[in-house]
């Protein structure tokens, strides 16, 4: 008799067969036309199906909880919380013993920056990676992460970490028997016997590390090979063009998903696919890649959501969270760079014509299946991802502005109130990116007086309530939530000193922390008003991802207004990005459906003078 099926084998079948028509349509375009295409479909739905097996049962409970809920990921409850495991509390371990502190925050969400074993020395801060199946020795063991994982399940907590897919560090097994000569881990790269096609490619290909790593390849003498190297140096980027590498990451993304990851965040997937006479950058191969990806996860484990970090122009971006015949197939989160952006070019000019041109222009009021990462500050520098066809739009020079910004936020422009760092000058395009904390670019760090102490504050009060009404998961980069301000000791560090981006990855402050409840300092007040927002957000029902958020012009340039459309009415959110007293007229604000006149964020009627809304210095009100 032949053995008898379980309810396990039954489970996978229908999530398989529910996915095929995502997974093997992309598979057939990509790789159909090579001899052993036939084997790599059979060894992937092999791989798929022991993913699936080894899967722990409370895992399998949490997949089929999710498959009943899946706007799990949407509702106003999440908020997420972005830290290097070294800087928060030293290892893993470490970590444990500060969940109260981050429960205590409203933390839903906790992305573990790059925890996979990289390379010895400079690693790109943790992403040129030499194993991804271990966890950085410094940090801990595998052991240790799944302890960390399973207690941020048991208080209702997603685990986010990191894996690199376009490349892998020069140290990692396959680049090492690629560098020995093995033929077939020589095609899990892009290695060239002579310079000529690295030139040709050379000539529509942009740098992403002028400064420190200039060139997209690297000639090793000793392997009479040049390597594409995008980043850096020692990062060798992937052959995404060869199946092998397809299902060697599967198998990685199972593995991790069975450690307990609920999101794998997919580190710089523009750059997968290369194509000569391109940018080999967003190519239509990468987001046939990456939908089989995300079909694979759904077919062994359910439960895990997949965020696409390209940090791209809105029409290159939104691509990555499913357009087209990938609409809600792809990607289930993608950074919103374009709000971070803006949000800084307002808060600078004290004018949000920009940020309300670019915002309503070139985004839906709704995405199929995914939603966005909001953010102020993250681990990244920050690029003025500002085109000229946007700042003509308002009348001003792209060129121009991007300029004032990088001056405005380095803390050289006349007047400014901020203090970064400049991050990878170009001096052939002009392009200057920024380092600096949230703290120090809202302008804690220059403050003279207490005055403008309370305007910095404000700034980033402001900041945090714009990320929490948008919908999506707003992120907290570790330490904003306490103002921490910029931290120079990295230039006594000789692997950090070259990368100004460390000024702004200080070490917690756990002192100031201590505070947090009784204390009036800036630090103790920001965490306050950081908690205070988020559980605002998760009182309210109209802040769900799913609901419609339009950007409109409010008749007054210093105030941003986000219309949240949901079922049960209206929220509008007002948003002052000037130190001075605004006003909007009371039947503007009705017009947008606003009834009650009720302040979702403080929970108190906003009173009216003269027939007007009245916003203090850098108010921030959500109005039903």
């Amino acid at each position: 008799m032949p053995a008898s099926r379980s309810a396990d084998d039954d489970v996978f079948e229908l999530r398989l067969a529910r996915s095929a028509p995502d997974l093997f349509p992309m598979l057939d375009a990509l790789y159909g036309a090579r001899p052993d295409y036939p084997a790599f479909r059979e060894k992937l739905v092999k791989a798929l199906r022991k993913g699936w097996a080894d899967r722990p049962a409370d895992l399998k409970r949490l997949d089929l909880q999710r498959d009943l809920s899946p706007d799990w990921f949407q509702r106003p409850d999440m908020a997420g919380y972005v830290f290097y495991i070294d800087r928060f509390n030293g290892s893993l371990h470490g970590v444990l013993d500060k969940l109260d502190y981050l429960q205590d925050l409203g933390i839903t969400y906790v992305h573990l920056m790059p925890c996979l074993k990289p390379r010895p020395g400079d690693s790109d801060g943790g992403y040129s990676v030499m194993d991804y199946r271990q966890i950085n020795p410094d940090f801990g063991t595998m052991a240790d992460f799944e302890a960390v994982s399973a207690a941020l399940r048991a208080r209702g907590m997603s685990l986010c970490v990191d894996l690199v897919l376009n490349h892998t560090a020069k140290e990692h097994a396959w680049a090492k028997k690629a560098a020995k000569g093995d033929p077939t881990y020589q095609g899990y790269y892009l290695m060239f016997d002579t310079p000529d096609m690295p030139t040709l490619h050379e000539q529509t290909l942009v740098e992403v590390f002028p400064d420190n790593a200039p060139g997209n390849f690297t000639h090793y003498p000793e392997i009479g090979k040049w390597v594409w190297t995008t980043f850096n140096e020692h990062q060798w980027d992937l052959n995404w063009a060869n199946p092998a590498v397809f299902l060697e990451i599967v198998e990685v993304m199972l593995f991790l998903a069975n450690k307990g990851v609920d999101v794998l965040r997919l580190d710089a997937v523009a750059f997968m696919w290369k194509r000569l006479g391109t940018r080999c950058q967003s190519e239509p191969e990468v987001h046939m890649i990456l939908q089989a990806l995300r079909a694979c996860s759904r077919i062994a484990s359910a439960a895990v959501i997949h965020l696409e970090e390209a940090i791209v122009a809105p029409a290159e971006m939104l691509p990555y969270l499913g357009r087209g015949k990938h609409d809600g197939k792809e990607g289930n989160l993608a950074y919103h760079n374009s709000l971070m952006v803006q949000f800084w070019s307002s808060l600078a000019t004290r004018d949000t014509r920009l940020m309300t041109h670019v915002l309503s222009t070139h985004f839906p009021d709704r995405l199929t299946n995914a939603t966005y990462a909001t953010y102020i500050r993250c681990h990244d520098d920050i690029g003025w991802a500002v085109t000229d066809e946007d700042a003509a739009a308002v009348g001003v020079s792209g060129h121009g502005h991007r300029g004032f910004l990088s001056d405005f936020y380095e803390g050289t422009f006349p007047g400014t109130f901020a203090k970064g760092a400049l991050f990878q000058v170009n001096p052939l395009t002009g392009d200057k990116r920024i380092s600096g904390s949230f703290a120090s670019l809202a302008g804690l760090e220059t403050a003279r007086d207490a005055g403008e102490v309370d305007l910095a504050v404000q700034r980033i009060l402001m900041g945090h309530a714009l990320i929490a009404a948008w919908g999506g998961i707003p992120l907290i980069y570790m330490g904003d939530e306490l103002a921490l301000t910029n931290d120079y000791g990295y230039l006594d560090d000789p692997h950090h000193a070259h990368d100004s981006r460390w000024v702004h990855r200080p070490r917690m402050d756990w002192a100031a922390a201590e505070g947090r409840d009784t204390a009036e300092t800036p630090s103790a007040r920001v965490f306050r008003g950081v908690r205070h927002i988020l559980a605002r957000r998760r009182a309210t029902g109209a802040l769900h991802a799913a609901n419609p958020v339009r950007v409109v012009g409010s008749g007054n340039d210093a105030v941003l207004a986000v219309q949240r459309v949901a079922p049960t009415g209206v929220l509008l959110g007002l948003f002052n990005f000037t130190e001075q007293w605004q006003h909007l007229p009371e039947g503007w604000v009705r017009a947008l459906g606003v009834s009650r006149m009720w302040d979702e964020l403080s929970e108190a009627e906003v009173g009216l003078h003269g027939g007007q809304v009245v916003l203090p210095p850098y108010a921030r009100v959500w109005l039903t």
